[in-house]
C-alpha cells in the first residue's frame, strides 16, 4: 500500500461562513449541509461553517446552530465558527463548535463599522470569551483573525507597528492563534512577508492563518509570500466566494481550488483531493443558482497526467 505523506499545511475552508454571509441570497439549509458534506469528503480538515450573529443582521447565518451540529458528524474535521462577541461565543460553544474565531480589526474605522467597538475594546471582549471558554469548554481553541492588517478602505494605510502592538495585547490575553487578514485586498507580497516575519518575531508559535483576498489579483502571490515567511495555515473559499459587508470593495477570498493546486503543484501536501474538491462546487451551485463562482483551476481542469505524488517526486529531484 502506498503511504502518502502527512499534510504539510492546513487549508481552512471559510466559504460556508465568509462566503455565504457576503452574498445577497440565503442558501437553503439542506443545500448548505450537502455542501459542507462535500467539502469534508474532499479532505478538508478545518471548515468555518457559521457565524453566530443576530439573524436580523445576517439572515444567511440564522441556521448556525443546526449547521454546526450537522457538521460535527464528520470525524477528522475541526468545525469552526466566527463569533463577534461573548453572546455569540456562548451560543457557538453550546452548539458544539470545536474552534472559535473572533474578528479584531487593526483599523479603528473598520472595527467601529464591523463590530461597533474599538480594537482595544475588542481585546477586552476576547478576554471575556477566553474566560467563558475556560469555564464551559476548556480545550476549544480561540483564534483571532486580525482584519484589515494590510490596509483599510475606510481608513487607508494601517501602520504595521499598530498591527504588532495589537497582536502582543492579544497574545497577552491568552489567545491560541493570531492570524492576519487582508480584508480589503490591499496587501502585496513584500508587505505580507515583512509583516508575517515581524509577527513571528513578536508572538512566535501563536502566529496563525493567512487570510488573503484576491481583490486586486494578488491573493495567491500573497499566500505564497506568507508560506515562505513560515505560515502553514491558509484560509480560502470554494469558488472564491466572500468579502466583508462592512469594508467597501472587499471582494473575493482566495479560491480554495487554486490554492490547493498551487501548493500540490509545488509538492507541498495539503491532504485535499482536488477532484473531489472541484466536485464540491456542484452542491454550492445548486444552493446558490446564478451566483458567480471563480477559479482558474476549475475552468482549465487539471493538467494531463496530473498526479500530486509525481509532482512531489519531481520537485524533490
Amino acid at each position: 500500500m502506498t503511504r502518502h505523506p502527512s499534510p504539510e499545511i492546513l487549508i481552512s475552508e471559510v466559504g460556508p461562513r465568509d462566503g455565504l454571509q457576503s452574498v445577497k441570497a440565503t442558501m437553503p439549509t439542506a443545500d448548505k449541509l450537502r455542501w459542507i458534506d462535500a467539502l469534508a469528503a474532499a479532505g478538508l480538515r478545518e471548515i468555518e461553517v457559521a457565524s453566530f450573529v443576530p439573524a436580523q443582521l445576517l439572515p444567511q447565518m440564522a441556521d448556525a446552530a443546526q449547521v454546526v451540529q450537522h457538521a460535527l458528524r464528520h470525524s477528522g474535521v475541526r468545525i469552526m465558527a466566527l463569533v463577534p462577541n461573548l453572546r455569540g461565543a456562548q451560543a457557538a460553544l453550546q452548539a458544539g463548535a470545536q474552534k472559535l474565531t473572533l474578528p479584531v480589526s487593526a483599523s479603528p474605522a473598520h472595527s467601529l463599522a464591523n463590530v461597533r467597538k474599538t480594537p482595544e475594546a475588542m481585546v477586552e471582549e476576547v478576554r471575556a470569551v477566553l474566560r467563558l471558554r475556560d469555564e464551559i469548554a476548556p480545550g476549544v481553541p480561540v483564534e483571532v483573525g486580525m482584519s484589515t492588517a494590510f490596509g483599510c478602505t475606510l481608513q487607508g494605510q494601517v501602520p504595521e507597528d499598530e498591527v504588532l502592538r495589537l497582536a502582543v495585547l492579544l497574545a497577552q490575553a491568552g489567545v491560541d492563534e493570531i492570524g492576519l487578514s487582508d480584508t480589503t485586498g490591499m496587501g502585496n507580497p513584500a508587505q505580507v512577508t515583512r509583516l508575517f516575519k515581524a509577527l513571528f518575531s513578536e508572538v512566535g508559535a501563536l502566529t496563525g492563518a493567512a487570510h488573503m483576498h484576491n481583490t486586486r489579483g494578488l491573493g495567491l502571490a500573497n499566500c505564497l509570500a506568507a508560506y515562505e515567511a513560515g505560515v502553514r495555515t491558509f484560509d480560502s473559499s470554494l469558488g472564491g466566494l466572500g468579502g466583508c459587508p462592512y469594508a467597501p470593495g472587499a471582494s473575493g477570498n482566495v479560491v480554495t481550488e487554486d490554492l490547493v493546486f498551487m501548493f500540490e503543484a509545488m509538492g507541498v501536501n495539503t491532504g485535499v483531493d482536488l477532484t473531489l474538491l472541484m466536485a464540491a462546487r456542484e452542491p454550492l451551485r445548486a444552493g446558490l443558482p446564478g451566483e458567480p463562482l471563480y477559479g482558474m483551476t476549475p475552468e482549465a481542469g487539471l493538467p494531463t497526467g496530473w498526479s500530486p505524488t509525481k509532482t512531489a517526486a519531481i520537485n524533490r529531484n
